[in-house]
């Protein structure tokens, strides 16, 4: 894809192969291509349309109907906010009283057309000027053009003194490359530039990856991990006016607007205990938060081992923040132990976690050699330091 392919995709011919390559998509790509062309597409632009289509018929998922009409790239849409986390905080952006936003390093403009909707106006700016071009046609399709303007430059020479927010996600993947850059020194905006936002701009978010080492997070600010369904898709440093607590773990789902929020200082240690009869597996949101201690005491529970995020309780209690298992046997990892006691109950289906174990998943499920009609959850994971599977099964109703 470049400039004169979008242009051309955004002509009435560009939106009839658009249309024609929506209705053929996800099939094989030899026949979907071979259909276009029979319809009198020409090659290239039928190409262009079809991977258009197919990006967003994957990015549906992370931006649901939305989807079917932007422009999209296969590097934009991985780095991309999700819908969900996007309309979230472009709602805490509103409720704190930011009217006029800086997206510094918009992408394909997701979380700028989240903030529009909630009603702020957005000056996006994008160092590649087909993201560019592709984040203010998105705007456009999305009929939020008069709310969001959007500039080919540098992030790091954009005037702040324009808006009272700003909210900066800085590339992670190499130009040209697409490998991901794990070091924020070598972030694009740079990341002395952007924690230095804060100084510049009331109320500043940075949207960072999920690693992040809470060794950088700048004084004074909130570091809040989002998890989608489980899945932990990013984390955001919230600074200035917007900082309201230390550490925040914020649970979403896609499929409704639930939200469950655990917050604390992230420096907190979780007692350490005996197993008990109730395992609780913590969301990765409140593992990376370090909220394990708060989650621990809201459960009356206890860690079997100081390093690893398992919470032992003697109640199931409801919680959002953690799947909750019943442990019928506690063993020492034995192989030939565990293969008998699974075969005695005739167990041919486990789902098997882990926290402390060197352990690869599958090849232990194939050791096994499980027949049987029954199921059950293997956690493992060290106790006291020594290496222990535990055999579970769901928690009752409730729990």
């Amino acid at each position: 894809m470049d400039l004169d392919q979008l242009a051309v995709l955004r002509t009435p011919e560009g939106s009839a192969a658009l249309a024609a390559a929506g209705r053929v998509a996800g099939g094989d790509p030899l026949t979907a291509a071979a259909a276009l062309r029979s319809a009198g597409i020409p090659g290239d632009l039928a190409a262009a349309a079809l991977t258009q289509a197919e990006l967003r018929r994957r990015a549906a998922g992370k931006f649901g109907a939305a989807a079917a009409g932007m422009f999209l790239t296969r590097p934009g849409l991985e780095q991309a906010t999700r819908g969900v986390v996007a309309g979230r905080r472009a709602a805490r952006l509103r409720a704190a009283g930011v009217t006029a936003l800086a997206d510094l390093g918009c992408g394909l403009g997701a979380d700028a057309l989240a903030a529009a909707r909630a009603g702020i106006r957005v000056y996006a700016v994008e160092a590649d000027p087909l993201t560019a071009a592709m984040a203010a046609a998105n705007a456009e399709a999305a009929g939020l053009a008069d709310l969001v303007t959007v500039e080919c430059g540098d992030a790091t020479e954009f005037d702040v003194s324009r808006v009272d927010g700003a909210f900066c996600d800085p590339a992670r993947r190499r130009a040209g490359t697409g490998r991901r850059v794990f070091d924020p020194n070598s972030y694009s905006p740079p990341w002395d530039f952007v924690t230095g936002l804060a100084a510049r701009v009331p109320r500043t978010v940075v949207k960072v990856a999920p690693g992040l080492d809470h060794a950088l997070i700048p004084a004074g600010a909130e570091a809040e991990w989002v998890s989608v369904g489980g899945d932990l898709v990013e984390a955001a440093l919230w600074c200035g006016e917007l900082a309201g607590v230390p550490r925040r773990a914020t649970l979403l789902r896609e499929r409704d607007d639930a939200v469950a929020l655990l917050t604390g200082t992230g420096t907190q240690e979780a007692p350490v205990g005996p197993v008990r009869r109730f395992l609780y597996d913590p969301d990765p949101a409140v593992v990376r938060a370090h909220l394990v201690a708060e989650l621990a005491a809201d459960l009356d529970a206890t860690l079997a081992d100081p390093s690893i995020a398992y919470l032992y309780a003697d109640e199931a209690r409801p919680t959002p923040f953690a799947r909750c298992l019943e442990i019928t046997d506690v063993l020492p990892f034995s192989l030939k132990r565990l293969r008998a006691l699974l075969r005695e109950r005739r167990v041919g289906r486990v789902e098997i976690r882990k926290r402390g174990s060197a352990l690869e998943p599958e090849k232990l499920r194939r050791d096994l050699r499980l027949s049987g009609e029954a199921a059950a959850d293997l956690v493992l994971t060290r106790v006291a330091g020594d290496p222990t599977v535990l055999v579970c099964r769901p928690a009752p109703a409730g729990g």
